[in-house]
């Protein structure tokens, strides 16, 4: 197997996107995935490795990146050393990096003979659920599309009232991590930047709209993201396909650092679930 880390992608936004691929290397063009992480993660988070090397022996081109303003930098990109950066993100940020990495893989002729760039998939987790559906429905490119325990609504995550008030006279808000123990900033343009953009980042309106197959999975006992938002998308897309977990969370019974090289039983329903999708 091909394992290559830390690669840089230049981003839109002043900063790189530091990137991994796993592949076998067999002279055979293979379906891409393109995994986005989510909101306070990183692509080395937890089990992800592992995930990505599952995807790989299945016969995928396997990408995973750090979204450019996630907090962590190209010296170190796990967890959240730059948390200036964290603060500056937004979701329009997001889904120009995603858009980035798309590029980058359909001209970058190092894998033309690897990459099949006529089958991207796409699979988001949590925050990144939302963004992969918005990218699926607004970018042709896409073939298929994954919402791994993925929200359904970014308006209702947004503080409001006197906290909404709050924040746009301090010109920033605070949300603790509760493992790193940091106090990471959200600079009030997040609000402003949604604002400008609620039609486009609205992900009911993208999932209505989707051309494209589209599986959601759920853990039943996800207390982070709600299982009803995955009931929410599959409302919106009837054509879409639902998979629940039992006894999942919302990480599918991983944890960070995970120091295994098996998966959680969990985790391995989700890679089976998504490798049987995208293989009809």
């Amino acid at each position: 197997m091909k394992h290559i880390t830390n690669t840089l992608i230049p981003g839109t936004h002043n900063k790189p996107i530091v990137t991994d691929i796993f592949f076998t290397e067999n002279n055979t063009p293979k379906p891409i995935i393109i995994f986005c992480h989510g909101y306070k993660g990183f692509k080395d988070w937890g089990a992800w490795n592992v995930m990505a090397e599952h995807f790989a022996d299945a016969g995928f081109f396997f990408i995973k990146f750090n979204f450019s303003h996630n907090g962590g930098t190209v010296d170190q990109p796990i967890d959240f050393p730059d948390l200036d950066a964290f603060g500056a993100n937004n979701y329009s940020i997001e889904l120009d990096d995603l858009k980035d990495v798309i590029d980058w893989v359909t001209v970058n002729n190092s894998f033309k003979t690897e990459a099949d760039i006529q089958n991207i998939n796409l699979v988001g987790h949590s925050r990144g659920g939302g963004i992969v559906t918005i990218k699926a429905e607004e970018d042709p490119r896409i073939t298929r599309l994954i919402s791994l325990a993925g929200v359904s609504d970014y308006a209702s995550r947004m503080s409001s009232g006197d906290a909404l008030e709050l924040w746009k006279t301090n010109g920033v808000e605070y949300v603790v991590n509760s493992r790193t123990k940091q106090d990471m900033p959200h600079y009030y343009q997040f609000f402003e930047d949604f604002k400008a953009n609620e039609d486009r980042l609205t992900i009911k309106r993208a999932a209505q709209h989707l051309k494209i197959p589209h599986l959601i999975i759920h853990g039943d006992a996800d207390t982070s993201v709600r299982i009803e938002e995955a009931y929410n998308l599959h409302e919106w897309n009837p054509n879409s396909e639902l998979k629940i977990i039992k006894g999942a969370n919302h990480v599918f019974e991983t944890v960070h650092p995970w120091e295994k090289d098996t998966l959680s039983q969990e985790l391995q329903e989700v890679i089976e679930g998504i490798i049987t999708f995208l293989n009809k």
